[in-house]
């Protein structure tokens, strides 16, 4: 029986158009959109199918349910890609749609109807959904659930990366046999479990981006290695390496291939783009919003080495004489320094009549400028790279260190930003809800405990100082001197007490709306574990109003 891959989902509403994505298992004979007060408009899709999009023994899809019960190996899976434009609409004005696919056999399937509206006019009030880091993680569905059931229908979702684990496992996005893929958790079809004192308590998501389109940046899960070089797909994940090391190890022909990819990425969106940048990097004005998204991430690495993974801090000794076989520490993916051609895209932007006549300006990164999570240490800048040799010049060791003064976000960009008076920064990366607000005004927000969260650096609370690091490091807080602010209606207390300045739990879940007709930034959180406990405002502040 002929089904739909995925519900349609809103991508790049412009001043008359919206488009209308979805996905199939099935090339088909003809996919439309049907549209207009009376559905009575059909737009026919263009199809292309997903070039990367595979299974491996590790995926949790269909009748796999343990390792290797299907796939032993990395395994093509066709996808097919559709997509229509809604033209000729009014703004402000929602319109009924819904989507049909004919397969091979003409076997006709069709989705629920939906609602879509062009770019919002300037003066139209929206409340916007922020949010990252779902990576199929425990308390997502949950989290989407709540946005819907609190907020009602969002205008827009913002989200800053990391939005799968495996960008090229297809379950990632579609069908994860756990019930917590990226479109059934964004489209209300997610079934998720979670477990409390014996009680199984199922969420299904929210019926989110079939309404609101989506606005997305890279984040380092949304990249893979060297293709088709490792026996797993995770492991091909972590397989990256800068593209100049590629080029001296494998030459100028498919460099892409030998370093790392966006491809899936790329082609299941639609999105904004630059002339520069393409999809990773671009902006885009939104009712009364001008979003800027960076291309800010690098390879998230493993402390140390003898995890048998890739190190931050050093080479495995098993490979200190196989370069080839080196991480390169946590190479930072796309140039962002003063003087790269992304820096002098952003400076331009900054300078535009779109940007510096929006009422809300708004920086969207993965990784992030402040934080008292994990991901913010070390520096976000290029590894240095130390190699040590005995006495007859036989490599003992490679080491990496990044100077704390050459972060390329705190020492390049913000600058920037703070002057060209942006309100907003958002990012994630480090599973955990915290903000600050710099001398200049900026509210920099990290809303990413949304899944699962891997600790607030507060306290007692200590980062690992690696052995023989020899540059700054900074054990406690947030290492770019600016003190987390606590929420204003409602903080967690920690064991002492005290309101908390974070939410960092595996268990309380956070999720945060914009609202650009007051300007609020409202954060709310959830226990997971309660399902008949309140939602609770716990924050919010005003951009137009923030200061230091």
């Amino acid at each position: 029986m002929a089904k739909l891959l995925s519900d349609p989902f809103l991508q790049l509403p412009t001043e008359d158009s919206v488009r209308v994505v979805w996905f199939t298992e099935f090339l088909g004979q003809l996919h439309t959109a049907s549209y207009g007060e009376n559905l009575d408009k059909i737009a026919i899709a263009t199809t292309r199918k997903l070039n990367r999009t595979r299974e491996d023994h590790q995926s949790r899809v269909g009748q796999q349910t343990v390792d290797g019960q299907v796939y032993q190996k990395p395994t093509n899976r066709d996808i097919w890609r559709h997509e229509a434009l809604l033209s000729g609409l009014v703004a402000d004005m929602r319109i009924p749609y819904y989507v049909t696919s004919v397969d091979e056999y003409g076997e006709t399937v069709s989705s629920n109807v939906f609602t879509a509206a062009i770019a919002p006019s300037v003066n139209k009030p929206l409340k916007i959904l922020l949010t990252s880091d779902h990576q199929l993680k425990p308390m997502v569905a949950a989290n989407l659930q709540k946005v819907a059931e609190t907020i009602g229908r969002v205008d827009a979702v913002l989200f800053a990366g990391d939005l799968i684990t495996t960008a090229d496992r297809a379950s990632d996005w579609f069908d994860d046999n756990r019930g917590g893929a990226f479109f059934p958790c964004l489209q209300g079809h997610a079934h998720y479990q979670r477990s409390s004192d014996g009680v199984k308590i199922t969420y299904n998501g929210g019926e989110i981006i079939q309404h609101a389109p989506m606005f997305t940046c890279v984040g380092n899960h949304e990249i893979m290695g060297r293709y088709q070089r490792m026996p797993s797909l995770h492991e091909e994940f972590d397989d990256t390496i800068p593209r100049d090391i590629a080029k001296q190890l494998y030459g100028e022909d498919s460099l892409k291939n030998n370093s790392f990819n966006i491809d899936t990425y790329e082609e299941i969106f639609t999105l904004p783009e630059s002339q520069e940048g393409g999809k990773t990097y671009y902006a885009v004005t939104f009712g009364n919003i001008r979003l800027v998204v960076l291309y800010a991430t690098n390879m998230w690495r493993f402390i140390d080495s003898d995890t048998g993974r890739k190190g931050k801090y050093d080479e495995q000794k098993a490979n200190l004489n196989k370069p080839e076989n080196w991480g390169y520490g946590q190479h930072i993916y796309e140039p962002i320094y003063k003087g790269s051609t992304q820096y002098n895209w952003l400076q331009k932007e900054l300078n535009s009549p779109e940007f510096k006549q929006a009422k809300y300006k708004v920086v969207m990164l993965h990784n992030p400028p402040h934080s008292l999570g994990e991901n913010i240490v070390p520096a976000y800048t290029d590894p240095l790279q130390i190699i040590e040799k005995d006495i007859e010049g036989q490599v003992t060791g490679v080491r990496y260190e990044y100077p704390k003064e050459k972060d390329y976000i705190i020492r390049d960009v913000m600058p920037l930003l703070e002057e060209a008076k942006v309100q907003l920064v958002l990012y994630g990366h480090s599973h955990l809800w915290n903000r600050f607000i710099t001398s200049g005004g900026i509210n920099c927000l990290e809303t990413s405990n949304v899944g699962n969260s891997y600790g607030a650096y507060i306290n007692s609370n200590k980062r690992l100082i690696p052995t023989g690091y020899n540059s700054e490091y900074v054990e406690l807080g947030n290492p770019n001197q600016l003190e987390p602010i606590t929420p204003t209606i409602a903080p967690l207390l920690g064991e002492d007490g005290k309101p908390q300045p974070y939410i960092s739990s595996n268990e309380i879940t956070v999720f945060s709306i914009f609202e650009t007709a007051t300007g609020i930034i409202s954060s709310y959180y959830f226990n997971t574990l309660k399902p008949d406990s309140e939602v609770v405002k716990f924050d919010e502040f005003n951009l137009i109003e923030s200061k230091q």
